[in-house]
Order: structure tokens, then C-alpha cells, then sequence
């Protein structure tokens, strides 16, 4: 298998600088061919270090979600963007939003937008999910409950204090579907009220679920 050939067996999955150096063992200076490989349209990068097959690869290419996963870690997607995988928003989420353990950060790239949100280390692997999206794409999301929590707590000025408030912010700013909402697991908000910020505020949403379950 050539380069070009390996390139195209992995263009569902971002691929690393370590894995392409193996690729071009018989060549002097690697990194002259990998650049050499981007500016033909071989490989698109994504950062320093991190590429995806390019638009010559007529094959499928990886996800945004899975690129997210890959682009700043640890991190999963969650929020607005999980929510829509999820169907509890109408809207596709064009900027993809995922929390992490490391500082908040926002990622402009070629293949999309890119926000990452800081998560306390204690909270972060609270309902999380690991889906598979193609048979080589596997990517890491909260669950809705978890991107629900995520999503109250990144929204600026967003302090819930009572149902109506709350159910306001859902169905009217939101537009999300509140069927789902009131059926979502009450333990993974109770985990999420003992170790994210804004607890007062998950307790009035976990109040606002169980009287409406």
C-alpha cells in the first residue's frame, strides 16, 4: 500500500504526524513530503500536527464531531451541539461546542468552528457517551442530560431560580422539545448539581422535571 492508498483507508478518521511519519520512512525529509502532500491536496490540515485525507481523497471524510474529539482534549461534545444530536433542539448547530478539562478555548479551522468550554476535572466524566457514527467513526458526547447541564452552565446571566423561569428558558429561548426533557434520568442532573458550577440552578431544573415527569 502507497501513501496515497493508506491516506484514503483512514479519510473517515483525522489523522496525526505519528501515524504519517511510518508512511514516509523511505523519504529524507518526512516533513517536507507531508507538506508537499497538503499543498497537492492529498491531506488538508487541521493544526500543526493533525490532518485530514484532502479533497483529492474522493472518499468519505471524518466528521465534525470526531474532529472536535481530536482537535482539543480531552474534551466531548456537548451543549447546544450535543443537544441536537440528540433531536432536542430543531436546529443543526453550525459552531460545535464541546466542554474539557483544559482551558476554555475557540478553534477556527478550514472544516468548521470549534468552542471549548473549561469543565470542572470532578464533573467531566459524568455522563458521557461513546457512539459510533460510521463503522471507523467513534466519537465522544454527553448525554442530553449532561449537555443540558453543560449548556446551563455555560450561558452567560443564566440563573434559574424558579419552574416558570425555567421552563421559559427550555421551550421559549430554546425552542427545545420538552417531552424529552421531562422523560431525561434524574441521576445524572444529580450528579451534575454535586460537582458543576451553578448547582442552585440545576436543582430548580431537576425540580422542574420531576414535577413535570
Amino acid at each position: 500500500m502507497n501513501v496515497l492508498e493508506a491516506i484514503a483507508a483512514m479519510s473517515e478518521v483525522p489523522i496525526s504526524t505519528q501515524v504519517l511519519l511510518p508512511l514516509l520512512n523511505k523519504y529524507k525529509r518526512p516533513y517536507d513530503k507531508i507538506d508537499e502532500l497538503v499543498k497537492d491536496g492529498w491531506l488538508a490540515q487541521i493544526k500543526r500536527g493533525l490532518y485530514t485525507a484532502g479533497v483529492k481523497i474522493k472518499s468519505a471524510h471524518p466528521d465534525s464531531f470526531l474532529v472536535a474529539n481530536h482537535l482539543y482534549g480531552p474534551s466531548y461534545i456537548s451543549a447546544s451541539s450535543a443537544l441536537s444530536f440528540w433531536g432536542l433542539i430543531p436546529e443543526k448547530v453550525m459552531l460545535v461546542q464541546s466542554a474539557t478539562t483544559r482551558t476554555t478555548k475557540f478553534v477556527n479551522t478550514k472544516l468548521g468552528k470549534f468552542e471549548y468550554i473549561h469543565c470542572k476535572p470532578k464533573a467531566f466524566r459524568i455522563g458521557l457517551n461513546q457512539v459510533s457514527i460510521s463503522a471507523s467513526q467513534t466519537i465522544i458526547i454527553a448525554t442530553a442530560e449532561k449537555a443540558l447541564c453543560d449548556l446551563i452552565i455555560q450561558t452567560p446571566g443564566i440563573n434559574l431560580r424558579s419552574i416558570k423561569q425555567t421552563i421559559q428558558f427550555l421551550e421559549e429561548d430554546q425552542r427545545m422539545n420538552m417531552d424529552a426533557i421531562y422523560k431525561m434520568q434524574h441521576s445524572i442532573i444529580a450528579d451534575c448539581i454535586k460537582y458543576c458550577s451553578k448547582p442552585k440552578s440545576l436543582q430548580v431544573l431537576l425540580k422542574t422535571i420531576q414535577a413535570n415527569a
